[in-house]
This record gives C-alpha cells, structure tokens and sequence, in this order.
C-alpha cells in the first residue's frame, strides 16, 4: 500500500467546527438572558439574580508544551468574559502529562471541566478506557484543535546530507544495513512524544495507517523486528519531549545523530544548538506521513460538570481560537489551528530548522485498543540497554 500523498494538513475537524458554533451560540443566549434580566431591573443586583451565577470556576487540566502560551492569554480571557457577561470566572489551569491526565480522569481524582492532551491520539484512548470501566457513555465526545505541531525526525544537517534520512523506513534500512547511528526519542510510558514516535515506527512497519492497526498487526514478527532494529539504535529515552530536544541540543552531534521530536522542539532549540555547535539542527518531515500534536480542547461529558462550566469552558475555546491568541501561539514554536490565522514566516523557516508550508500527510489517531497494545509491546522492542 502506497500512503504518500494521500492525506494532507487537517485543521479544523467537522465535530471542532461544530462544538465552536455551539459555544459562540450559548454565550450570545446567556448575553441575551443577562441583558434581559438587568433592563428589567431584575432587583440591581446583577448577576446572582434569577438563579444566574456570580462566578465560574473550572479546572483546565492540560499538557506542558502550551503552558507558556496559556498563562500569557488565560487572564486576559477571565476579564474579557466579566466584560462580556458580567459573571466573574476563574479558570484553574492544571499541568500534567497526557498519560497521566488519562489516568487521573479514569480514578477521578481529577475532575477537570476541560482536558487537553499533547494529541487527539489520547481521545479513543481515554473513551476506551472508561467504556471499559462501566462508567457510562464516552466521556471525550467532541474535540478541537487549540495549536499545532507534527511530529519530526530531528537531527544535524550533516547526518540527514550523508545519508539521506526521509522517513522512519531509511532509518530501519541504516540499521538492517549495518550502518552505526544515534537515535533516541522520549520514552512511550512516560511521554505522548514518545507515543507518536513509537506510532510512526510501527505505522512504517507494517505499511498501515495508523487508525488501521489491529490486534494481531502487535504480533507481527516482521513489524516487531522492524521496531527493535531501529531501537537497537537509541541511546537516550527522555521523560519529555521537550526535555529531549534540550538535552540532544545541549550534547550534540557526538550524543546522538537523530531523534523524533514535535516540530516546536526543534525551533526553540536550532538557533542555540547551530551556534554552539556549527552544525544545524533541523527537521526532517517522513515522507510516508505523520502525527500531529494538535493539542485538542475537550469539555468533558463527565458527572462533575455543570451545565455553567461546560458554557464558560466553551467561551475559553472561542478565545483561545480568537485571530490574536492563535497568533500569540506562533511565538511558542505552534502552528495556529484557526486558518484564518497567517503562518508567521519569522517563526517557520530554514533558519529555524523547519519547512514554511507542511507538503507531507498526515494520519488520524489509532484506536483506544491499539493504544493499549502499544503499551504493551514497548518492554519488546525498545533498547534493553536504555
């Protein structure tokens, strides 16, 4: 099966579209109802009246890699929306690991009103899950891209001129071949870039899309040996993605030739590691396709949240997706997920180590189960000696 060129850029999914509209749609009814209440001299007190609330407070419980970018807009969303509705709200804004977000939702020691993993890959993940556990109908239904990046192959520019990388299937024949190199990317278990490369791998190996994996493609021996033969060649698993691409910049070229990495990753680190080490670091986007950290919002369909958190939630995705808060995203290394956003040419470009426009596909997420399977292939094929 040929995959190249069948799939390009998705931004804005169908069911992103749709939560987006229904949250613009919500918030003008609640403006209404407030106005209403206040002209009719609903007793002066505004807000609290008529079974109105004076505040919201939700939890946000979301990943590192847009936390900088969060904490620079989130306060300036709480008084846009007092301004707008005349109701006060406090969004709690939690990081933690996509992996682990997954499990606090699934213990409920987390009861966040909105969740955004590093990628939609964790969406049938966690719904799987639930399911699983009899805790009723899925609780992630609706999803939209806040910011995104794809996943790459980082590495030196020497290293991808010598032996012309292009995809995760040059790196396995480098190593059926004999030919010694540095790979590395984080570790699986512990980080959703991990997960994503892990993915590409086996997405290569068995010459599959991802969404179409099955059980028995994760007893594959040809797939597994595939996987192994690559990881044979890692000689760092990292905790994070970013913390990855800091420690291959910092080391450089004698630490590790390549690694897969989100394409954020390598502009905030190219400029230092070119400097210090005389040799670019750039990324290479595999020609068979890839994954996208699209960060998605999700308000979940969970006991815990109120009808007024889900309408407040969804008021933080129309400003998070806002012209303006997409393009402050830019300066984070992400691309906007709003088209109407222009691509920043200061931020995307050779000097940064990445490509302007993305020419490559790109794949949908993989099935709750193969997930799953993922996990519990990873002891087998990873580099015992890591």
């Amino acid at each position: 099966m040929d995959r190249r060129n069948k799939r390009h850029l998705r931004l804005f999914p169908k069911q992103g579209y749709i939560m987006l509209l229904i949250g613009i749609l919500i918030g003008f009814m609640v403006f209404l109802a407030v106005s209403s209440i206040l002209s009719q001299g609903g007793g002066g007190g505004g807000s609290g009246q008529e079974g109105l609330p004076s505040s919201i407070s939700f939890t946000f419980l979301y990943t590192s890699e847009k936390q900088g970018w969060l904490e620079e807009v989130t306060p300036a969303f709480e008084n846009w929306f007092f301004e707008r509705f005349n109701i006060n709200v406090q969004v709690n804004l939690v990081v933690t690991g996509s992996h682990d977000s997954v499990n606090l939702i699934l213990q409920e020691s987390a009861q966040p009103t909105a969740w955004s993993p590093a990628s939609s890959i964790w969406i049938p993940y966690l719904n799987q899950k639930w399911t699983s556990l009899e805790k009723g109908q899925e609780i992630a239904q609706d999803s939209t891209p806040l910011v995104l990046s794809p996943v790459v192959i980082a590495g030196w520019s020497s290293f991808f001129e010598e032996y012309n990388v292009t995809s995760f299937h040059d790196l396995y024949q480098l190593a059926a071949d004999g030919t010694p190199f540095k790979y590395g990317h984080p570790d699986p278990l512990l980080s959703n870039g991990g997960v994503m490369a892990e993915v590409l791998e086996f997405a290569d190996a068995l010459d599959k899309y991802p969404e179409d994996f099955t059980v028995d493609d994760f007893t594959n021996q040809d797939a597994i040996e595939f996987v192994r033969l690559i990881e044979a060649n890692s000689v760092m698993y990292g905790k994070s993605t970013g913390f990855f691409g800091r420690w291959a910049a910092e080391n450089g070229p004698s630490a590790i030739d390549c690694f897969a990495v989100y394409e954020s990753v390598v502009i905030s680190n190219a400029d230092k590691a070119t400097q210090k080490w005389g040799d670019s670091l750039v990324a290479v986007y595999p020609e068979d396709g890839t994954l996208l950290s699209d960060h998605p919002f999700v308000i979940l369909n969970a006991p815990w949240v109120s009808e007024y958190q889900k309408f407040a939630a969804s008021q933080y995705l129309f400003y998070l997706l806002q012209e303006e808060n997409q393009d402050k995203a830019q300066d984070y290394g992400f691309r906007p997920a709003n088209p109407n956003v222009p691509l920043d040419a200061e931020v995307f470009n050779e000097k940064n180590g990445v490509e302007f426009e993305i020419k490559i596909p790109t794949y949908r997420p993989l099935s709750g189960e193969s997930m799953e399977n993922m996990f519990t292939i990873w002891h087998s094929v990873k580099n015992p000696g890591v």
